[in-house]
């Protein structure tokens, strides 16, 4: 993504159309309709495919106009690594042990090692393929390894660290291009302050994704096609959800086509390029385990699966004939996610945010197993946030700063206690 797409474009001139899903500063956070005193005939047409050219802008301008978001961002995410580490050494354990070499991690690390074909047997006499795991993070670990001296767990630390700023960045692009550069910068820390935010310093592909995910994300907002396929393309060699990356492409080329009734070059070459990371790797699990199916017969095997949320309605209604606390605050979680998409969706943001939002929070309320992971596989869904960011954006900035501050130290203290915890994260 070229460093000028960290900077606000240049006003059009008059006579041209709005850019395409970024309303001016002057009008964000006016809900559709709002001061309109006519009727259908003062409605206006929806925003063009193409924005405005931008000037080009040299690298050192774009890092300095996206400064604050990224030392922020930085900034919580050094506070909950250093929480992390005193808390480990009080219990006389070891933060980068926590952070690259239990859970998923080890298996990401045993995949760069060795390849694929591991297969953990369990006790009960059930089976955990490594194909469930999908390959680029274990790909970058490799070749990092083999370019610095490095083990595949901390090269998996050195990828997390710098997918971590790339998302932090492609988040402020997108805040600051819909609501200003105060948004951008809200945005980027409330998903380095999110309880979960520990993840994104792990050697998990989180960070990974929702890297690629962002810009992909922004990608398809401005109008830059064959970008927004390419980077879908690499998220769905990341995580399954990579297919919300490549809903995003696909609905908003879908749109597109439907008001314009024509296909560009471009925009088929991005629909095409979006979907051939995911379905190339499910493809190669399908060919190595001779099933077309072979994928779903490893997720089976680890327990997890699509249901329509079945599985997770039982888990809830458990907790509410046990443990009422419980059960309550996990219909408040659940609640409060498709509370703040609804908001999303009330707030006219832009169909490829609506798309690739909805997905990931399909995917991850409806699929069974590891109930505990969910807030995990819900840190990806970062337009959630953007309310609260344009939001917190208009306050006084001793007001916002104050209620950045707070989150960032409860979501330190909360990382720290939740990776000593005994599951996985």
């Amino acid at each position: 993504m070229p460093a000028s797409d960290l900077l606000p474009p240049s006003p059009p001139p008059r006579a041209s159309v709005a850019p395409p899903y970024g309303p001016p500063a002057a009008v964000v956070g006016r809900r559709p309709g709002h001061g309109r005193t006519g009727g259908a005939g003062d409605r206006r047409p929806g925003p063009p495919p193409v924005p405005p050219a931008r000037p080009g802008r040299s690298t050192g301008e774009a890092l300095r106009y996206a400064a604050p978001a990224l030392l922020s961002y930085a900034g919580v995410r050094a506070l909950g690594l250093l929480v992390l580490a005193g808390w480990a050494a009080a219990e006389g354990g070891s933060a980068h042990t926590l952070l690259s070499a239990r859970w998923d991690s080890l298996w990401y690390a045993r995949i760069a090692e060795d390849g694929y074909g591991y297969i953990a047997r369990l006790p009960d006499g059930g089976t955990h393929p490594d194909l469930a795991f999908f390959p680029l993070l274990p790909a970058l670990e490799r070749g990092l390894s083999a370019l610095v001296a490095l083990s595949a767990p901390d090269a998996g630390l050195a990828v997390s660290a710098v997918s971590s700023l790339c998302a932090a960045a492609a988040l402020f692009a997108i805040g600051d291009r819909l609501h200003g550069r105060r948004a951008g910068v809200t945005l980027a820390v409330l998903w380095a302050a999110l309880p979960v935010g520990i993840v994104q310093s792990m050697a998990y592909s989180e960070s990974l994704f929702t890297a690629l995910a962002g810009w992909g994300v922004y990608a398809v907002l401005t109008g830059r096609w064959v970008w927004a396929g390419t980077l879908a393309a690499f998220a769905g060699l990341t995580r399954p959800v990579g297919a919300a990356v490549v809903a995003a492409v696909w609905l908003t080329a879908a749109e597109r086509f439907r008001r314009e009734r024509r296909w560009e070059p471009r925009v088929a070459a991005g629909v095409l390029l979006a979907p051939l990371g995911w379905f190339g790797y499910v493809g190669w699990v399908g060919l190595r385990t001779g099933s077309p199916v072979g994928y779903l017969d490893v997720q089976g095997q680890w327990g997890n699966g699509f249901d329509g949320g079945l599985a997770f309605a039982a888990f809830v209604w458990k907790h509410l004939t046990g443990s009422v606390v419980g059960g309550v605050g996990l219909l408040a979680g659940v609640a409060l996610v498709v509370w703040l998409y609804v908001l999303c969706v009330r707030r006219g943001q832009p169909l490829p945010l609506l798309a690739y939002a909805g997905t990931v929070v399909v995917l991850a309320l409806c699929a069974k197993g590891y109930f505990g992971s969910k807030p995990r596989l819900l840190l990806p869904a970062f337009p959630l946030l953007l309310p609260a960011a344009a939001a917190l954006a208009r306050w006084r900035t001793a007001a916002s700063a104050t209620v950045l501050i707070v989150a960032a130290f409860g979501a330190a203290v909360y990382g720290a206690v939740w990776l000593h915890g005994s599951g996985p994260p």
